[in-house]
């Protein structure tokens, strides 16, 4: 945003508000053909061209308010180079009504003859970005074609490479320059020879499917069950099994024979088993009739019978169990004669000497583990505290104290575009100083334009920021400031615009917050010259700005 003020009759001019509403302007440097003659009073009597901003001095001579401002900047005292008369710069004004004028003379259109339009000298710009012979970039992106508007559609429909086509085989869009590549690699209906060699065409997704039934793929032998184990292609399947009719024949046989042993041995193994089935179950009859025999026995002699079966059953088991644990003591004796266990006991000492001795180090290593914990946090602290050192010297070094600043903007499309989008409108440079203890100054760029230049050229801006100084310092800052675009060719075909801070205007006061509202030129330079590929302001998608600040008169603390 640049300071909105009127034009001074003080000795200072302003540049146009970026804030302020679209008018009628035209750009200086252009080759305008006039309809009619240019008459003298609509040219400047410094640089002799049209007038751009005229203002009229005390002798009544009109000239563009950047060549007043060069004669002051010339001479102390400026002359007027028609009468030689001085030029007070109290008695120079704005001369609106010349201005008017100039904006509504007629201009035939640099495309001339080709088109024939004379639009007046304020719509000049607009009317080169509708005029159907002007050249364009093509809007697709990665073409670099330069077209005219009016054959910018048949461009994108039938000649730019980059323009998006249907796949003849899946239908899908592509770009054309990729289409090849997409029909050889991608595109799923894209006709693909057999890979066997069959000679067949077949759609890229339903190779697998025809791969089930390919005459030339190989296959196995379908007795490959019974032993053929041999490969052939599918179409002569059938040759092979009519040859080889007798030897699949006779591996049928084999293995029929085999099957039919398998049966004999598993009948033989069920007889066996039926055998031993009838045995149990004779056993099983006999256990029955002798236990109701039993039970007829113990009806009749209950109470005698039960009680002597029942004392001989339990002088059996304890006579069986005493012969248990006789043996038991006798192999436990046996074993401990063939054992030596005081080597185990020791080994058994020892572990747990060792189990205690780990328990102590366990509890040091808890300790060690707090202390390293907080090792670590001292350890963090002074990292980040290094960073910020790291980072402030990084500042400090690229930091320049001359009152000149060289920005350098990389990646030039992706912040346009992002300007273009609205996500970041602007950027903004690093700090720069007019001496060690001077005025903190800074650059804002607007790569989609701002204000008046929204959507055609950049913006350039100069801030003035708030310092660690300023209580020190002369208010309001008074310097002339220069802003360039470097040419990167080496031809030094730079573009300069220079203006002097206005010592009533809010953005040269001392800072009450961080920094004041911008000042400075919204039309800066216009997108199209600057894109322009035969000119070199833009290499590798990088571009240089400079701000030089004049340090006359200026008294370093």
């Amino acid at each position: 945003m640049a300071c909105d003020e009127p034009a001074a009759l003080s000795g200072t001019f302003t540049r146009q508000n970026s804030s302020g509403t679209s008018s009628l302007d035209f750009e200086p440097d252009a080759d305008y053909r006039f309809v009619e003659s240019l008459e003298e009073r609509y040219k400047c009597a410094y640089c002799r061209r049209v007038l751009r901003s005229p203002h009229q001095t005390g002798c009544g001579h009109r000239f563009c308010q950047q060549c007043i401002l060069a004669l002051r900047e010339l001479n102390a005292v400026p002359t007027c180079p028609v009468d030689k008369e001085t030029i007070k710069m109290h008695e120079v004004f704005k001369d609106n009504c010349c201005k008017r004028e100039v904006l509504n003379l007629h201009v035939f259109c640099k495309n001339f003859p080709d088109c024939n339009s004379k639009v007046i000298l304020g719509r000049y710009q607009e009317h080169l970005l509708q005029c159907l012979f002007e050249s364009m970039q093509c809007t697709n992106d990665g073409c670099q074609d330069q077209i005219l508007r009016k054959d910018l559609k048949e461009h994108l429909s039938q000649h730019c490479k980059f323009r998006e086509e249907r796949c003849q085989y899946c239908n899908t869009y592509v770009l054309l320059i990729n289409i090849k590549n997409h029909e050889k690699n991608d595109c799923p209906d894209y006709p693909v020879p057999c890979l066997q060699n069959c000679s067949q065409i077949i759609l890229k997704k339903e190779i697998e499917k025809h791969h089930a039934v390919c005459p030339e793929a190989e296959v196995d032998c379908p007795y490959k069950q019974y032993g053929c184990h041999v490969k052939v292609k599918r179409g002569k399947l059938a040759e092979h099994e009519n040859s080889a009719l007798r030897e699949h024949m006779l591996q049928i046989l084999d293995k029929n024979s085999r099957l039919e042993e398998q049966i004999s041995d598993l009948y033989k193994s069920l007889e066996c088993k039926e055998i031993k089935i009838q045995q149990l179950a004779d056993a099983i009859q006999k256990c029955e009739k002798e236990f109701r025999q039993y039970t007829q026995l113990y009806g009749n002699n209950s109470n005698l019978m039960v009680s002597t079966q029942a004392l001989a059953s339990h002088l059996d088991k304890s006579a069986r169990l005493e012969s248990q644990v006789k043996q038991l003591i006798q192999m436990a004796n046996q074993q401990q004669s063939k054992l030596d266990l005081r080597p185990l006991f020791d080994t058994i000492e020892n572990v747990k000497q060792k189990i205690a001795l780990m328990e102590t180090y366990d509890q040091r290593l808890v300790v060690l583990e707090d202390q390293s914990s907080k090792h670590d946090l001292q350890i963090n602290i002074h990292k980040a505290q290094l960073n910020k050192n790291e980072e402030r010297f990084k500042l400090l070094e690229g930091t320049c104290y001359n009152g000149k600043l060289i920005w350098k903007i990389t990646d030039y499309k992706l912040k346009k575009k992002e300007a273009v989008e609205g996500r970041v409108l602007s950027i903004a440079s690093q700090p720069f100083y007019t001496s060690r203890c001077g005025y903190r100054l800074c650059a804002r760029a607007y790569l989609n334009g701002d204000g008046s230049g929204k959507g055609t050229h950049i913006s350039l801006y100069f801030v003035v920021m708030r310092g660690e100084f300023d209580s020190l310092l002369l208010w309001p800052f008074k310097q002339k400031v220069t802003l360039m675009l470097l040419d990167q060719s080496g031809k030094k075909n730079h573009i300069v615009e220079v203006f002097r801070a206005d010592p009533n205007s809010s953005s040269f006061k001392r800072p009450d917050g961080e920094m004041n509202i911008a000042s400075g030129c919204p039309r800066f330079v216009p997108h199209t010259v600057l894109e322009n590929t035969k000119n070199t302001y833009i290499r590798d998608d990088t571009l240089f700005l400079k701000v030089v600040v004049d340090l006359t008169d200026l008294e370093e603390l």
